[in-house]
């Protein structure tokens, strides 16, 4: 388990011109569920394809077609559920959404008000400083996507793309247990990192396949307290939801911006409508989108096409089985198999492929030292270059290989940065280019003694300025250092500088 203390939500207050008020947040993460193919339908889910080259008769509502489940998204759904400690409904059904829109050639949407396929759940946000706080998932429901209406192409027209119709979406969505923009943002940080490391979703934001929609409201201080006690929904203020937000940093703009427009109305004698908005970064503003619909405006009902979603408990056991080690767990053995600082076990842990990266280059290491060079000369490279950890010019053997060759008393750790160098810009194997390039450094005594003996009877005054005060040696280590070309061992020469000034 995580070294963490739990809180209660505790609130941003924010001062108003006549109050001070607290911020209310609860978020819906629409994420496009990975799998090949879409929800209904066989056809490729494939980013960037042509436009409408991805589409089956059934997507683009040709009559008769009929939609028939992909298993696949199934199990991902369920993965997904299990991932996030949830409930998983054996029964599950799905219905219709009807609304009327370009992009949505059906005229509907199938997805699942009444019987989600999974219930109720929680995220474990880390909020720095060893402080931790569970947000709780309402429900996970599967759904298919809209298509995408292009408006910019011609001044006259706007486009219809289908391509996205009828990709599977998880609406993941949270209690209003979020107290600020910061949370807010930590929140859909860790939902992704946990989606990555189950393989249920790539979180990829720029294409759209992890998008949040973010309910905003303000109540003043105390009202959230008696809501928590009572779970009434009465004691919060009217919520507005701010639509497609697609950035960390937009979410926490837009909560910002329309809790003080909420506050802004309160405070002037008017009420906030409960309405769907837009944030537009550019002019930092929200809009007004549409008012905000409730289940009857949709005329939900079961979808008439699809059986209701049956599955066995065996087949969910089976899928448990086989989840991966996820971020929490694997932060909380890396503290421990490796002595490693909280701090440093969250940054190789992050991602997957930079914990496995790590595992490899750690595997019968020092695990410290091993941290140490993935975290500062790897990663720190790698952002620098703004290259991705799958793509490094240094693979984890490679790594592996300059700690070894420190281990066994080859490299100095200077020698070993001059190798990295090497490593990066040309390839190779560490130690046939130390063996190579002769920088295998010196540990023979002799020599190190017979350097140690010149710069001393080159230097007597330095020799008696050591010997007065012993911090001076170090001048003599560096002399060593520099005379050798680096190469000489550390530790003994330091060990023969003493030695001779007999400190």
């Amino acid at each position: 388990m995580l070294d963490v203390t739990f809180e209660t939500p505790k609130p941003k207050v924010i001062q108003g011109a006549k109050h001070d008020w607290e911020l209310v947040i609860g978020m819906e993460v629409h994420a496009q569920v990975a799998s090949n193919s879409k929800l209904f339908s066989g056809a490729s889910t494939t980013f960037g394809a042509e436009p409408n080259s991805n589409v089956a008769f059934v997507d683009a509502a040709m009559p008769g077609m009929l939609p028939v489940i992909n298993e696949f998204c199934v199990e991902q759904a369920v993965r997904t559920g299990l991932g996030l400690n949830a409930e998983i409904n054996l029964k599950s059904a799905f219905d219709r959404k009807n609304y009327f829109y370009p992009d949505l050639p059906q005229g509907y949407q199938i997805s699942q008000l009444y019987h989600p396929i999974v219930g109720e759940g929680e995220v474990l946000v880390e909020l720095g400083s060893g402080v931790a706080r569970v947000v709780r998932i309402e429900r996970i429901h599967l759904e298919q996507d809209a298509g995408k209406s292009i408006h910019d192409m011609d001044p006259n027209m706007s486009f219809v793309d289908l391509n996205r119709t009828g990709v599977a979406l998880m609406e993941i969505v949270s209690r209003p247990d979020i107290r600020g923009p910061e949370e807010a943002a930590a929140y859909v940080v860790k939902l992704r990192q946990i989606l990555r490391y189950l393989g249920t979703c790539d979180g990829n934001m720029q294409n759209g396949n992890l998008r949040a929609d973010v309910n905003v409201s303000v109540c003043r201080p105390g009202d959230y307290e008696r809501y928590w006690e009572t779970q009434d929904f009465s004691h919060l203020g009217t919520r507005c939801e701010i639509k497609n937000m697609n950035s960390m940093r937009f979410i926490q703009q837009a909560i910002d911006v329309e809790a003080k427009r909420q506050i802004a109305i309160l405070e002037d004698g008017g009420t906030v409508d409960q309405e769907t908005r837009l944030y537009d970064p550019d002019k930092g503003e929200t809009r007004s989108m549409r008012s905000k619909e409730e289940a009857h405006d949709y005329r939900y009902f079961p979808c008439p096409d699809l059986l209701p979603l049956e599955i066995e408990q065996d087949w969910v056991d089976g899928i448990e089985a086989n989840l991966p080690e996820l971020p929490d767990a694997k932060k909380a053995r890396f503290v421990n198999d490796f002595g490693m600082t909280d701090y440093d076990a969250g940054v190789l842990t992050a991602d997957v492929i930079s914990a496995d990266f790590f595992e490899n280059v750690a595997k019968g290491r020092d695990g410290k030292q091993a941290a140490n060079w993935v975290i500062n000369e790897l990663f720190g490279r790698l952002n620098k270059e703004d290259i991705a950890i799958s793509a490094s010019p240094v693979s984890a053997d490679q790594l592996g290989g300059i700690l070894d060759l420190m281990a066994m008393g080859d490299i100095s750790g200077k020698i070993a940065k001059e190798l990295f160098e090497i490593v990066w810009t040309e390839g190779g194997d560490p130690a046939d280019i130390v063996e190579a390039r002769g920088m295998k450094q010196v540990t023979d005594t002799g020599a190190i003694e017979a350097a140690v003996d010149q710069i001393i009877a080159d230097n007597p005054a330095q020799v008696a300025k050591a010997r007065e005060n012993p911090k001076l040696s170090g001048w003599f280590v560096g002399q060593v250092m520099k005379a050798t070309g680096g190469k000489a061992n550390p530790k003994a020469v330091n060990e023969v500088v003493a030695k001779k000034l007999e400190l």
